[in-house]
């Protein structure tokens, strides 16, 4: 081996990406304390936690069996909010992803309108949707399901037009060169092809929505979050552990049905 060959070494980046690489993480971690030091976050007492988190757990344990059958009816009102919800954003979203894709919206105004509408969506915390909601409907599952579909509609319009801008627009013009009206192309040129798309996006959607409408109780929206809400301000912890485990049981369930759902539009 020559001395040339033995001085070089393999290296996955070359020397810019790895400096670059560098001081990426560098940012980063000086963004890290620079944020910690700001917040004047500090962490005090700490021999203390692993005492109260065991006290805690005690307090929760056993889980109170006898409160399971007041956990019903809300978890039952919890699931109607999420495929309420998850229904109201579905239709809202077809048309919002129409606009929000560069190859079906009609001018640019609309696609800004339809980027618009995706962005406030996603950028307003489901718990602020129903806030806002609560105020507009009063207290109550409505109110719920309602801020569920505005907070799903940017999730869904944004993947859904994406996958619009991917599609096959020979097939839109062959559909359209054939007589069909606006509505028939949407529904014979554009929609079959995102199908599969819009199916898994729903369902993957309302398994999200699920779990977020297990906590709209607090704000006064329906579901179990009020019986939540009402066993932690009683600081009845059994009652807290019971309904801890139901919502688990329900998010590992919904998990399960999304995982299925996705395999078969596959």
């Amino acid at each position: 081996m020559s001395e040339v060959d033995a001085a070089r070494s393999w290296r996955r980046f070359d020397r810019r990406r790895r400096i670059g690489r560098f001081v990426g993480v560098l940012a980063a971690l000086s963004v890290f304390v620079a944020s910690w030091r700001f917040l004047d976050t500090g962490i005090t007492n700490v021999e203390t936690v692993p005492r109260e988190i065991r006290d805690l757990l005690t307090r929760m344990y056993p889980p109170d069996v006898a409160y399971a059958p007041e956990i019903v009816d809300p978890l039952v009102e919890t699931l109607h909010i999420a495929a309420l919800g998850t229904l109201g954003a579905l239709v809202l979203a077809v048309p919002v992803a129409l606009l929000a894709a560069e190859n079906t919206t009609p001018n640019a105004v609309t696609y800004w309108l339809g980027k618009l509408v995706v962005t406030v969506s996603r950028s307003v915390n489901t718990i602020v949707w129903a806030l806002i909601f609560v105020v507009v409907f009063g207290s109550g599952p409505l109110a719920g399901a309602v801020a569920i579909a505005f907070r799903s509609v940017g999730f869904l319009g944004k993947l859904l037009g994406e996958e619009i801008e991917e599609i096959d627009f020979g097939q839109v013009e062959a559909v359209r060169a054939a007589g069909a009206s606006s509505t028939q192309v949407l529904l014979y040129g554009i929609l079959p092809q995102v199908k599969p798309a819009l199916v898994g996006l729903s369902v993957y959607r309302w398994d999200i929505n699920v779990r977020d409408s297990t906590i709209l109780g607090f704000v006064g929206a329906g579901g179990i979050g009020v019986q939540l809400f009402r066993a932690v301000n009683a600081f009845a912890w059994q009652s807290v552990s019971m309904i801890l485990i139901v919502i688990l049981g329900v998010v590992l369930a919904s998990e399960g049905l999304s995982a299925s759902a996705r395999r078969m539009t596959r």
